[in-house]
C-alpha cells in the first residue's frame, strides 16, 4: 500500500474508532506483508473495507492481521499475547476458513455439495466477525481476479457465486452479496457483462434525468403530507438485471425496474403513508408490489416494494423502508457493529442463522456468545470433512474414517485398510474433526475386520455403516463363517474365564436350530460376542446349583448384594474369583464370616464337597450407589518401549484406578506377562476394558483371571 492510502486508511480508524497503539502494530506488521502473488488482496485493503462495513476496532485489527503471509511471523500464540485473546480468537478463526480449500480444488458439482460446504463454513465459526472478514477477503480478491491465470479465476468466481454470495444473502448483507455476484459474474462472463454495463452507461444521461424529475415530484408531494424522508435514485446491479431478462426472456430494453428509486423514512407508520402517497399520485402494478415489512423474507429482508407508471408510459420500481431496515439490507448482520460499537435450503442451518439474526439487537458480547452457541448447534450432528479431491463428505458427528470411507462407497470401506488425515497416518478410530482432508489407504481385495464390529473399539459411529460391515459378513461362506464364529465363541469365554457354559442352552435362547448355524451367524456379525457375554453373566448355571430354591429376596435398595429370604447378614466377596456386578454370583455361609459372595464359575465353588453345598445361598446384585470393586486382569505382549504407558492412557482414558501392577519379562520369549489389579464397576466395564487393551500393538493376549 502506497504511503498516501495509508495515511488515508490510518484517517478513516481515527475518524471512526481512534487510532491507538494497537492499531498502529496491526498496521506495521499488514504492510510489511508482502504477496508475490498479485491476485492475492493485501489485508489493508481488506480492514478499509471491513471498517467502512462499520465494524468495531477488534474485527478491524484482525482483518489487519488476518493475511495469510503473516503466518510465518506471526502464530496466533503471538497474536493472543500482543493483541488480546478476542483479536487472535477472530485472526484464528479466519485463517482456519482459509484453510478450507480456500481457491483449492474444492468440488462443487451440485447443489448438495455446495450446501454441505455452505454448513461447514458456518459451522467452524465461533464468531459472527469472522465470516465478515472472510467474506471482505473474498470481495478484494474478486477485484484482483485479472491477475490470476484462467482456470483459478473461473474457479474462484464460480465457488463465489455458489458458496459465498448465498452466505451474505443468508446473513442479510446485501451490499456484499452484490458485489460479489457482479464480480464473480464478471469473471465468468465478461463479454455479457460488458455488454450490459455498457447499455447502462449509454442509457445513463437519460435515465437519470427522468429520475430526477420523477424524485422533484416525490419530494414535493411528501412535503405537502409533513413526511420527511430521503428520496434517492437507486443502483440496479449488473448480475440482477441479467437475471431477469433470462428469467424473463427480456431484451435490456424492455426492463422497466432499470429505473427505480428508494424511500429512507424514520418510522413503518411512515413507510405506509409515503406509499398511500405514491399510489394515489400514480398508477400502480399490482402484481409487482410486494410487503417485506408485514412478511419480511427468509434473510430477514424488510421493505415496501411496488411500481408505478409515470409520465410517457414509463415504468419505476419504488422501494420504501426506513434507515434502519436499510442498514440491516445493506450490512445484514455487519450493521449490529455500527449501531452498537459504531440449492435446497437445511431447515437447522437457516433457523440457527435466523436465530442469529433476532440475536443482534443485544450487545456486541451477548451476539458473539450466540454465534458461538449456533456454531455449536449448526455442527452438533453431522461433521464436514474433505476427500483429496476436494469433495465433501457429512458423517455422523463422532466418526471415523471407516465412516467416511463407506460414506463414499461401499466398497472403498470394504478394501480400508488405513487412512492418513491432513497428511498423516492415522488409526482408524480417530474422531474425524470438521475441516478435516481424509485419504483411505485401500488393498486390493475387500475383507472387513470383525473387531470393527465391536462397538467398545470405536471403530464405526454410524449406525449405516455398522449395517454394510454386517451384510458383507452375510454373504461369506457358511464353512467360513462357522470357524470364525466358533472362534470368536471360545475366545470369548476363555477371556472372562466362563469354563462350564451349556452349549445347548445358549443355542437355545439364541433361537438357533443347532450349533453350526449359531456359529454362522456369530461369524457373520448377527450374534455379537457382547450378547454372548451378557447371557452367560446373567443367566444361573446349570450345575451345581439347579437343585437351590429361589426365594424372594428381602428389600434392600442400597445393599451391594440382595440375600434371598435373609436381610441384615454380613457380606463380602471371595478373594479368590473377585466377583462385579453382572457376574453370575452366589453366596456361601462361612462359620464365622457371614456370606461369602463368589461367581457361579468360581473354581472353589464348584469343586465344593457335596456337605457343603448345603450352606449355598441364592444372592444378586442390589443396586450399586458408584461401589467399585477389585479385579485382575492378565495382558500378555510381546515386548516393547511404550507397553506400559499406552496401557495406563486407556485405563486413564476410561477413568479407571488402577491399584497394583505386577510384571514379569521372558527374555527368550521376549514376551512380557503383566497382571493388572483394578477397581471396576460393573462387567460391562471390563468388556470394555479387555477389547481395548486387546487392540494395542503387540499384545497377544487380554483375559480376566478368576
Amino acid at each position: 500500500m502506497n504511503s498516501v492510502a495509508q495515511d488515508s486508511f490510518v484517517t478513516q480508524v481515527t475518524q471512526s474508532l481512534g487510532w491507538d497503539e494497537q492499531f498502529a502494530r496491526a498496521l506495521d506488521y499488514a504492510s510489511a506483508s508482502v504477496h508475490s502473488d498479485k491476485s492475492r488482496p493485501r489485508s489493508v485493503d481488506v480492514a478499509r473495507r471491513v471498517l467502512e462495513l462499520g465494524n468495531d476496532r477488534e474485527a478491524v485489527i484482525a482483518a489487519l492481521l488476518s493475511d495469510p503471509g503473516l503466518r510465518d511471523v506471526l502464530d496466533d500464540k503471538a497474536i493472543d499475547q500482543e493483541f488480546g485473546h478476542k483479536i487472535a480468537q477472530l485472526t484464528q478463526g479466519v485463517n482456519q476458513l482459509n484453510t478450507l480449500k480456500d481457491g483449492g480444488p474444492t468440488r462443487i458439482d451440485s447443489p448438495e455439495q455446495a450446501e454441505k460446504l455452505r454448513r461447514l463454513l458456518m459451522a467452524v465459526i465461533t464468531d459472527v466477525r469472522v465470516m465478515l472478514i472472510k467474506l471482505c477477503y473474498r470481495v478484494e480478491r474478486l477485484g484482483l481476479l485479472k491477475h490470476g491465470d484462467y482456470e483459478l479465476r473461473r474457479q474462484i468466481a464460480r465457488e463465489t457465486l455458489d458458496i459465498y454470495a448465498p452466505l451474505a444473502n443468508r446473513l442479510g448483507m446485501g451490499l456484499l452479496k452484490w458485489e460479489l455476484e457482479d464480480l464473480a459474474f464478471r469473471a465468468l462472463e465478461p463479454l455479457v457483462y460488458k455488454r450490459i454495463a455498457k447499455l447502462l452507461e449509454e442509457k445513463r444521461s437519460e435515465r437519470e434525468a427522468f429520475i430526477d424529475g420523477f424524485k422533484t415530484r416525490l419530494k414535493s408531494l411528501l412535503q405537502e403530507q409533513g413526511i420527511e424522508a430521503n428520496v434517492q435514485g437507486r443502483v440496479k446491479h449488473i448480475v440482477s438485471i441479467w437475471r431477469k431478462m433470462q428469467r424473463k426472456n427480456l431484451e435490456f430494453h424492455e426492463l422497466f425496474d432499470v429505473r427505480a428509486v428508494r424511500i429512507l423514512v424514520d418510522s413503518v407508520a411512515d413507510c405506509y403513508a409515503v406509499l398511500g402517497v405514491v399510489h394515489t399520485s400514480w398508477q400502480h402494478i399490482p402484481r409487482e408490489f410486494d410487503d417485506y415489512i408485514a412478511n419480511p423474507k427468509e434473510n430477514g429482508y424488510r421493505s415496501l416494494h411496488t411500481a408505478v407508471i409515470a409520465e410517457d408510459g414509463k415504468i419505476v420500481e419504488v422501494q420504501i423502508r426506513t434507515y434502519e431496515m436499510h442498514e440491516n439490507a445493506e450490512l445484514g448482520v455487519a450493521s449490529h457493529w455500527r449501531y452498537k460499537e459504531g440449492a435446497k435450503l437445511d431447515r437447522r442451518m437457516e433457523a440457527s442463522i435466523s436465530q442469529m439474526r433476532d440475536l443482534l439487537q443485544g450487545s456486541a458480547e451477548e451476539v458473539s456468545d450466540a454465534m458461538s452457541e449456533i456454531s455449536t448447534e449448526l455442527s452438533n450432528d453431522r461433521v464436514y470433512v474433505f476427500t483429496p479431491t476436494g469433495q465433501i463428505i457429512d458423517i455422523p458427528k463422532g466418526g471415523t474414517p471407516l465412516d467416511f470411507a463407506y460414506s463414499i462407497h461401499s466398497e472403498v470401506g470394504h478394501r480400508c485398510r488405513g487412512a492418513k488425515v491432513n497428511g498423516r497416518i492415522v488409526n482408524l478410530t480417530t474422531v474425524l474433526q470438521t475441516g478435516d482432508e481424509v485419504e483411505i489407504l485401500t488393498t486390493k481385495e475387500g475383507r472387513p475386520s470383525r473387531d470393527w464390529m465391536n462397538k467398545n473399539l470405536g471403530f464405526i459411529k454410524s449406525a449405516g455403516t455398522r449395517s454394510k460391515v454386517r451384510n458383507w459378513f452375510n454373504h461369506q461362506d457358511f464353512e467360513q463363517n462357522l470357524l470364525d464364529g466358533k472362534a470368536i465363541y471360545d475366545r470369548s469365554l476363555s477371556k472372562f474365564s466362563i469354563h462350564n457354559a451349556d452349549l445347548k442352552q445358549v443355542v437355545a435362547h439364541f433361537k438357533r436350530k443347532d450349533t453350526d448355524q449359531f456359529f454362522a451367524d456369530i461369524g457373520r456379525g448377527l450374534i455379537t460376542a457382547a450378547q454372548i457375554l451378557g447371557y452367560l453373566q446373567t443367566e444361573p448355571e446349570q450345575d451345581p446349583f439347579k437343585k437351590l430354591k429361589k426365594e424372594t429376596p428381602a428389600p434392600s435398595s442400597r445393599d451391594e448384594v440382595s440375600i434371598h429370604g435373609v436381610g441384615n447378614l454380613m457380606t463380602q466377596f471371595g478373594r479368590c474369583c473377585k466377583p462385579v456386578p453382572g457376574d453370575s454370583i452366589i453366596g456361601f455361609i462361612t462359620v464365622n464370616s457371614g456370606i461369602t459372595v463368589h461367581k457361579r464359575s468360581c473354581p472353589n465353588i464348584l469343586s465344593l464337597p457335596e456337605e457343603k453345598r448345603q450352606r449355598l445361598i441364592e444372592v444378586e446384585w442390589g443396586h450399586q450407589n458408584g461401589s467399585v470393586y477389585p479385579v485382575e486382569v492378565s495382558v500378555t505382549a510381546y515386548q516393547r518401549t511404550g507397553l506400559m504407558q499406552d496401557i495406563s492412557t486407556i485405563l486413564a482414558n476410561l477413568k479407571i484406578n488402577l491399584l497394583d501392577v505386577d510384571s514379569r519379562t521372558d527374555q527368550d520369549e521376549q514376551l512380557v506377562y503383566t497382571r493388572l489389579t483394578m477397581e471396576i464397576r460393573s462387567v460391562d466395564e471390563l468388556v470394555t476394558i479387555i477389547d481395548k487393551l486387546s487392540q494395542l500393538p503387540n499384545v497377544q493376549d487380554v483375559r480376566r483371571i478368576a
